[in-house]
């Protein structure tokens, strides 16, 4: 998994609250911008401009600074959409859809993001990256999370209005929720509440 300086995204809830949320892989990073059907809705990823701003916001360090298609923006979305039907195939515990799977691996065997080091020795991306190259490094991501050591620590919060699908790094493996400063929070106000009205 590409996971260097990982930031978290900031999102918002249905009431308008922001939150950070870190899924811990750059693939499920991907998930939030939108997804097949009912996550339609919630489609951000509408032109090239808003797949670099996806590209700025994301773990990839530093944001490259690329020359993007209107089909790659399409082929972007493409890969979004197969690998949502797979993860949750995958959480689960459902065969993985064989045309999603084609999907990812299509866009994995593709040339990816490809790092040097700049006269000045920092960290940068060579040549001019594109909208491909990036959706293949999402690929490539994706492939190392569902066949690598958390494989079986991806999952969905367990808030039963909430979507977000995340993999669980930490060492004690018993996160539950998106974020607790967002779902985390809400369930703890909740068993309070419970508490008192039984108390009450």
């Amino acid at each position: 998994m590409d996971s260097p300086a990982a930031k978290g995204l900031t999102l918002r809830s249905h009431t308008g609250v922001a939150y950070r949320f870190d899924p811990g892989a750059l693939c499920l990073e991907l998930l939030p911008t939108g997804g097949p059907g009912p996550y339609r809705r919630f489609e951000v990823l509408h032109e090239p401009a808003d797949l670099a701003a996806w590209a700025e916001r994301s773990r990839l360090t530093p944001t490259p600074v690329m020359e993007i298609s209107e089909a790659e923006v399409t082929g972007m979305r493409e890969l979004r959409d197969a690998l949502f039907r797979v993860v949750i195939a995958h959480t689960h515990g459902e065969p993985h859809p064989q045309g999603d799977l084609e999907t990812i691996n299509e866009a994995a065997a593709r040339p990816s993001l490809a790092p040097a080091v700049a006269p000045t020795g920092e960290r940068q991306w060579a040549g001019t990256p594109n909208g491909t190259q990036l959706a293949a490094t999402v690929a490539r991501d994706a492939v190392e999370l569902l066949t690598g050591p958390y494989a079986h620590r991806i999952r969905t919060c367990a808030a039963e209005d909430c979507n977000l699908v995340y993999v669980d790094t930490s060492r004690p493996g018993r996160r539950r929720w998106c974020s607790m400063e967002h779902c985390g929070n809400r369930h703890k106000v909740r068993a309070l509440r419970a508490r008192h009205s039984e108390e009450g």
